[in-house]
């Protein structure tokens, strides 16, 4: 690939990005999103967080696992029954760092 089609395809894409994104700026006062979809999209952040997070507590070198050799899965469980118990996200960060760090050097 040429540095001129290199340039290119950049400048073309970061065009498709603005529109992308300011399509919703500039018309998004001119139309009005039934309210059975605004209620759907508030899951929406937390639904891509599961996305992203999901596949790496259970997915390691192309394979699931699910036994309790995973240092990610053990840590994940713990930290969600520590945020059940103390209410807390910060603690809740540290203390399931602190699992998967013990597990970690454990196994």
């Amino acid at each position: 690939m040429s540095d001129l089609e290199i340039w290119l395809i950049i400048i073309l894409l970061t065009i498709a990005t603005v529109i992308n994104r300011s399509a919703f700026w500039l018309i998004g006062h001119h139309i009005n999103l039934p309210r059975r979809v605004q209620e759907a999209l508030r899951y929406a952040p937390s639904c891509a967080l599961a996305a992203i997070v999901a596949p790496d507590l259970f997915i390691s070198d192309n394979q699931l696992v699910t036994s309790l050799h995973n240092p990610k899965l053990i840590a994940s469980v713990a930290a969600v029954v520590f945020y059940f118990w103390k209410k807390d996200m910060l603690l809740t960060i540290l203390f399931g760092m602190g699992v998967f760090t013990l597990v970690r050097l454990y196994f």
